[in-house]
């Protein structure tokens, strides 16, 4: 189960505008500036963001999130400024709140359009998680430190549940700060410690044997 509605329209919302002000004042050699998602710079990277919810305010739903699909959205706004790329991302940010308030709670808790979540709220915590997880990487090629938000929440809550669907051994998920959160029913093994390394191991973005986990916990693998 995703985390509360109130929730994830609040935290999407902020996310995008944490983004936004992040990316704007970037000038283009810090847009240029690789990142630990391979092949993409950090303009690339806001790119992307962007061009995934574009996507899904114009109901392009076929093959998002795929590597073709991604590319073709970095692809698109190739040599825009930090101030165009957060325009956009600001844009994008109005739509999405536009376009969320036409949800009843029954259609909120339905089938995701074209079958790409299992609900419209875990659709919804998955773009909040993809602009956080983003906005990490941006911070993180340009030397900054992460930023702690209610957003690891959401980043811990989609994990899970991917792990879940991927047949992930049950699991207990007793990390620092945060509620409990459980895969493929709880109990087993139990992981503790940082909730954000959690997040960089469950990705791919951090070694795995860190937390005594192996490759297997990497949602990408």
């Amino acid at each position: 189960m995703p985390l509360p509605r109130d929730e994830i329209e609040k935290g999407l919302a902020e996310e995008l505008s944490t983004l936004s002000a992040l990316v704007r004042p970037l000038t283009s050699e810090e847009l240029a500036t690789p990142t630990r998602c391979d092949g993409w710079s950090v303009g690339d990277v806001a790119a992307h963001v962007a061009g995934s919810m574009a996507d899904i305010l114009a109901g392009n739903f076929d093959g998002l999130g795929t590597p073709e699909v991604t590319q073709r959205e970095v692809d698109q706004r190739k040599g825009r400024s930090g101030t165009e790329l957060a325009d956009e991302l600001d844009a994008v940010n109005a739509g999405s709140q536009q376009l969320l308030t036409a949800f009843d709670d029954e259609a909120w808790d339905a089938e995701a359009p074209a079958g790409l979540a299992a609900s419209v709220g875990s659709g919804v915590e998955a773009l909040w998680y993809d602009a956080f997880l983003h906005g990490d990487d941006i911070r993180h090629a340009l030397g900054r430190p992460s930023v702690s938000s209610e957003a690891v929440r959401a980043s811990v809550s989609h994990i899970a549940a991917i792990l879940t669907d991927q047949g992930w051994s049950p699991t207990t998920l007793e990390l620092d700060g945060i509620e409990r959160f459980e895969v493929s029913g709880g109990g087993g093994q139990m992981i503790t410690g940082d909730a954000m390394e959690f997040v960089l191991v469950g990705t791919g973005r951090a070694d795995p044997t860190t937390i005594g986990l192996d490759e297997t916990v990497n949602i990408y693998r």
